[in-house]
């Protein structure tokens, strides 16, 4: 734990909060909130357990056995009182879906009906509606999870009919080298779902931007950005 200081993530938030409060003020005026998430990947929760002090009352996880050796150790409260919220933003394979399906608040990499329907019969179980985001590959990479934007509306049209899931919008990590330009995309894309009115859907959220890109992110209508390095510093990789 020595690699890490808890003044300078509370140095790194306040840059991070400044540089989002600037990019939405040059270029947006839609009045939509943009939260910001702190990843956990890698960082231990002891230390996680800092940015409650700062104000973030969301997670990230990205592996299912990471978060489960993890989430134990994890403030119940923030400073604020509000209850921590785990969003699951990691690939998820059906057979995982288990083992989160009563811990998270929300599931981003949402990619096919399969997954959805294990989400959907689980949350059955639960007696509980699981609030989802549908992951679109925007930069039709082999090497990323997530559906075709040629493909996202019969998507989401099919997981509408799920009970148990409600769809509150779109995640994507757009190609490093040109994230610009696929973000604006992925703007483009998220008006045009919200366009197309489909009946059981809430789409609301835009999760996009990474440590790299999330004042951009920001400038193309995002209303959640997902940062780990830019809070912790960077990871040591086990």
């Amino acid at each position: 734990m020595s690699n890490y200081s808890y003044d300078d993530i509370g140095e790194n938030l306040r840059i991070i909060t400044s540089n989002i409060k600037e990019s939405y003020a040059k270029y947006r005026s839609d009045g939509s909130k943009v939260e910001i998430m702190a990843v956990t990947k890698t960082v231990p929760p002891e230390v996680v357990n800092w940015v409650f002090d700062f104000g973030l009352d969301l997670l990230g996880e990205n592996r299912v056995q990471e978060y489960l050796s993890k989430k134990d150790s994890y403030l119940k409260d923030s400073g604020s009182g509000s209850p921590t919220r785990i969003h699951f933003i990691g690939h998820l394979q059906t057979n995982k879906v288990k083992y989160i399906i009563d811990d998270v608040d929300m599931i981003q990499s949402v990619d096919s009906l399969k997954l959805a329907s294990e989400i959907n019969r689980l949350a059955a179980t639960h007696n509980k509606i699981m609030d989802v985001l549908c992951e679109v590959n925007i930069g039709g990479e082999e090497s990323k999870s997530g559906v075709s934007p040629d493909s996202l509306i019969p998507l989401i049209e099919q997981i509408a009919q799920l009970e148990n899931i409600r769809i509150k919008g779109l995640m994507t990590i757009p190609p490093p080298s040109e994230s610009d330009i696929f973000l604006g995309r992925m703007e483009e894309l998220f008006h045009k779902v919200q366009d197309s009115h489909i009946e059981r859907t809430e789409i609301e959220q835009l999760s996009m931007g990474m440590t790299h890109d999330y004042a951009d992110a920001v400038k193309y209508g995002s209303t959640m950005v997902r940062i780990g390095t830019g809070i912790f510093g960077k990871r040591n990789y086990l």
